[in-house]
């Protein structure tokens, strides 16, 4: 068969020859590793900022001998050499639960930093640079495989132990299910409803405020199921700007001077598993039918689907429906509808995942302290509290805790002023009434705005909602000429 009648190898974008045209490039990037991380990660800070999973060594250290071993299989064209090189490097990641559209993004962002490495003399072709992006294709799909692999694998690990413990329990007295903590008849009723769930094959919404652990319950929706050992793709919609969404998504393709240049996206990455889409009322209304069209031709055929969808939202699905945030009948798709209750709900959860967290902690970061739990003063504070972040900033005021208190057990003196109730005496309490709904969000925007002294990414990462949101809530309410409350105020109220 003549060269011409073959398809390229490496999920069809590459030749060896391709490789070998690479060779000057790969070299360079290999010899000048540490310049290529050093600006990568300026660039990783740059999008990221505080919102980063890896501190600065923490790249280098994953991300350096990756470098390494990479550019040397690409070198031999050994592809199988490279991608057990990924795979180690997908290993690293999830072990630090790097969220995976932040891996995807900071992938992309290596591709900048590599050219800034490339041999001036002779300078590449566009040709190069052509293929060095189809490379970068490789590498992504490789990673997000691996990625998504490996945590099916690390979370089956964790669950199953759990599971053989909890199996000789009745239903009613269960206090874990598949990653989930809580022993209240709320939480005990959502467990039977993922195990209901689990068992079907449709589209799933979740319901649920920010912060209540959307994800991990999609997660145990998945492995309840029999695409358990499928991947399971999560992508946080209201991350990545809604032009990008319908690329990550469903993939594209570049036309170039002799070559086409294709991304697969992660719903083929997710191929016979699940797709989670966080915050899916992001996603725009072209591309949510997009989804509908693929879940529709699958029923019309009679066939499973190739990708089941689960989604979330922290709204009222038939609002964002109303309002057009939803496609209408998408939304009519989500046959099966799991609520999960805030924390506020289930108070009588917070001491076993106050116990849950610390234990948590002891496996990440145990060098670090003894801390064992919390005392009494602190925890009935913690139970006074309406957490507004839900399990999520239950879990982050343990862990600044964990890793500054003093003593073995967290105190008042420990926790955040907002949770011990610790306040000026001089300066009394407000009252707040409002009469709509409308004057209680102009409030809480106007408050937010004030607090971070204008400072609107701070804001929006204060209330838990993206910049398009606050933005929108700005326009709508004229908040553009907010004063900030004075300085020392803003730094004990943020």
């Amino acid at each position: 068969m003549s060269q011409s009648a073959r398809q390229p190898r490496y999920f069809h974008l590459l030749w060896d020859d391709d490789l070998q045209e690479l060779r000057e490039v790969l070299k360079a990037i290999r010899d000048r590793r540490r310049e290529v991380v050093s600006h990568w990660y300026e660039l990783y800070l740059l999008h990221f900022g505080d919102q980063r999973s890896l501190s600065e060594s923490e790249f280098r250290q994953i991300f350096e001998p990756a470098l390494l071993r990479d550019q040397d299989a690409l070198l031999r064209k050994d592809m199988d050499g490279y991608a057990a090189s990924v795979l180690a490097t997908g290993r690293q990641l999830a072990e630090r639960r790097v969220p995976l559209d932040e891996l995807i993004a900071a992938t992309q962002l290596f591709e900048e930093a590599a050219h800034a490495v490339f041999p001036n003399e002779p300078a590449p072709s566009a040709a190069v640079f052509v293929k060095f992006d189809k490379l970068s294709h490789i590498r992504i799909i490789l990673l997000v495989g691996a990625y998504a692999g490996l945590q099916s694998a690390s979370a089956a690990t964790r669950i199953n132990a759990l599971e053989l413990n909890a199996r000789s329990l009745p239903a009613q007295e269960r206090t874990r299910f598949r990653g989930l903590v809580g022993q209240s008849p709320a939480m005990r009723e959502l467990y039977r409803q993922v195990e209901v769930v689990g068992r079907e094959d449709g589209p799933v919404l979740i319901v649920g405020e920010r912060g209540s652990g959307r994800k991990l319950l999609a997660r145990a929706i998945h492995e309840c199921g029999a695409r358990r050992d499928r991947p399971f793709v999560a992508l946080r919609c209201a991350v990545l700007p809604s032009y990008l969404i319908e690329s990550e998504l469903f993939g594209y393709r570049r036309e170039a001077p002799g070559s086409q240049d294709e991304y697969l996206g992660l719903y083929r990455a997710a191929e016979g598993g699940t797709l989670f889409l966080d915050q899916f009322t992001e996603v725009p209304l072209h591309v949510q039918n997009r989804l509908l069209n693929a879940i529709e031709t699958a029923e019309s055929n009679g066939a499973a689907a190739r990708v089941r969808i689960v989604a979330s939202t922290a709204c009222d699905p038939q609002e964002a429906a109303r309002v057009g945030q939803v496609d209408a009948d998408l939304n009519r798709r989500f046959r099966s509808v799991l609520r999960i209750p805030p924390l506020r709900e289930r108070s009588a959860d917070l001491v076993l995942l106050v116990e849950h967290f610390i234990d948590l902690l002891h496996e990440r970061i145990a060098a670090r302290n003894t801390v064992i739990g919390v005392d009494d003063a602190a925890l009935q504070a913690m139970q006074r509290y309406a957490w507004p972040g839900n399990v999520q900033e239950l879990f982050n005021v343990l862990e600044h805790a964990f890793v500054t208190a003093p003593s073995t057990l967290i105190g008042l003196a420990d926790l955040p002023a907002e949770v011990s109730g610790r306040s000026d005496p001089t300066r009394p309490s407000p009252t707040i009434s409002f009469e709509t709904f409308a004057d209680a969000e102009r409030a809480v925007l106007k408050r937010a705005l004030e607090i971070t002294r204008g400072n609107k990414v701070h804001a929006a990462r204060l209330l838990k909602i993206s910049r398009k949101k606050l933005y929108a809530g700005i326009a709508k309410y004229r908040l553009n000429d907010v004063a900030p409350v004075n300085q020392a105020s803003a730094r004990h109220l943020a």
